[in-house]
């Protein structure tokens, strides 16, 4: 399901050798020329006679192993031809150690990038486009776009450290194409830096945010895998917010319960007012699920609230009547119930007592929040929090969707944003709930 992101890294940026040519505009040779795409409104480059020698050949030999390449290729075959341009490799080597101007070096530049993307190497093309770069005679306005294709593809090259670099002077000149932002957290977190890549990613989602436009949903769901392998909690809480914030989905939210419970590790009545989101949300994804929420609820605390999650299970599939724990968890709540709900009237009457404790005050309320009546289970822990020793990050996060339940969506919000420490991603979690509940927004199907 959901956590197999944790080990997945986006396709978005893999990008082959020959895509990268035609991206800068350097498909063979046609450096006299000046390649359109890189050398607008640049003059023709001035190369020493030295130079001239040896890349002028080389430029022929590469546009005639471009026409082979279209030969080929109008024939149908796949083939490259990488494994025949070892004659053209060694040119290019000997126009390097022949470079003695910053036009040698341009042009120099400009022919490897081209034999690269025809020989598919990105080795070739990276060493092309560093010498652009160098020779400081690119065009300025391409400049930025050099410098993201050299952090692209030392990137693929596993060079963390020079995808950083040249990524980063990308951005910090304005380039923003290639999801280039969420490249250059990906070379922190492939690098095992999560918490700050992680930071550079949402910061790329924040900014597509602020202009009214939402980031892929794959940025959400790779900074979940991340800070899920990193063990980063608050990191989990914010790209799960993100991404249930932004793609509603069935599929989302289940996945982002399901991570932010596993990274919690909580006890049970904290995963319990989880799976009771998860319920909400239909976001169920297997039968661990229902048995995680049954063993939170207990059928001998809650047994009216076990029966639904049973009976919801089974309907779906998911949960098998026959199973053992199931069998007994059904047995025990189909016993308690009756007397459970007779209970209820003794439990208000004593909850609204002058002198009940914030114990009884929220376990009334949690008893009528289990069968459904919201309205007294928000009356109840209203009494509650205004108590001495009460637990106020859990019966403020059963107030909020208690609140839910009613349609308060401002009242539930105030409740879950006052709530901190452990309880704070669980509480989160319900306040974008209750902001699409409000707003008319259904959970979208898988």
């Amino acid at each position: 399901m959901f956590l197999t992101l944790k080990s997945r890294r986006p396709a978005l940026f893999s990008r082959s050798a020959m895509a990268v040519s035609l991206a800068l505009g350097v498909v063979g040779g046609g450096f006299v020329a000046a390649t359109p795409a890189l050398a607008a409104k640049q003059s023709a480059p001035k190369m020493s006679p030295e130079f001239q020698k040896v890349v002028i050949p080389l430029n022929q030999a590469v546009e005639a192993a471009k026409k082979r390449a279209d030969v080929v290729a109008a024939k149908g075959n796949a083939a490259t031809l990488g494994s025949l341009l070892a004659a053209e490799k060694a040119q290019l080597d000997q126009a390097f150690a022949a470079i003695s101007t910053p036009d040698d070096r341009l042009v120099f530049g400009q022919v490897a990038v081209g034999l690269g993307g025809l020989a598919e190497d990105p080795a070739i093309q990276r060493r092309g486009i560093q010498a652009m770069l160098e020779s400081g005679k690119a065009n300025p306005a391409d400049v930025p776009r050099l410098q993201f294709f050299a952090g692209s593809l030392a990137y693929q090259a596993r060079d963390y450290g020079a995808a950083r670099t040249a990524l980063q002077a990308a951005i910090t000149s304005g380039y923003r194409d290639n999801d280039a932002e969420a490249l250059l957290a990906e070379a922190y977190m492939a690098d095992n830096q999560a918490a700050q890549g992680l930071n550079i990613l949402m910061q790329a989602i924040e900014a597509r945010r602020a202009t009214g436009t939402p980031a892929p949903e794959n940025w959400y769901r790779r900074g979940l895998g991340a800070a899920y392998k990193a063990k980063l909690l608050d990191q989990v809480a914010n790209f799960s917010l993100g991404l249930v914030q932004a793609y509603p989905s069935t599929a989302n939210w289940g996945g982002a319960i399901t991570i932010v419970r596993e990274i919690g590790r909580f006890p049970a009545q904290e995963t319990l007012d989880l799976m009771r989101l998860m319920a909400r949300t239909s976001s169920y994804g297997e039968e661990r699920d229902y048995i995680e929420y049954i063993q939170a609820a207990d059928a001998r605390r809650l047994p009216g609230e076990v029966q639904k999650v049973i009976e919801a299970g089974v309907a779906s599939g998911k949960l098998r009547a026959s199973d053992q724990f199931v069998a007994e968890a059904r047995t025990i709540s189909n016993e308690r119930i009756a007397a459970d709900r007779a209970s209820l009237v003794g439990l208000e009457r004593d909850a609204r007592a002058a002198n009940a404790t914030a114990a009884t005050a929220a376990g009334a309320g949690d008893a009528f929040l289990s069968y459904g009546d919201a309205a007294k289970a928000e009356a109840l822990y209203t009494i509650a929090l205004a108590k001495p020793g009460v637990d106020t990050a859990r019966v403020l996060t059963r107030l909020g969707i208690a609140q839910v339940d009613l349609g308060k969506a401002a009242e539930a919000k105030a409740s879950f944003d006052k709530v901190d420490g452990p309880r704070q991603p669980i509480a989160r979690l319900w306040a974008i709930y209750a902001a699409q509940k409000a707003g008319g927004a259904d959970v979208a199907p898988r």
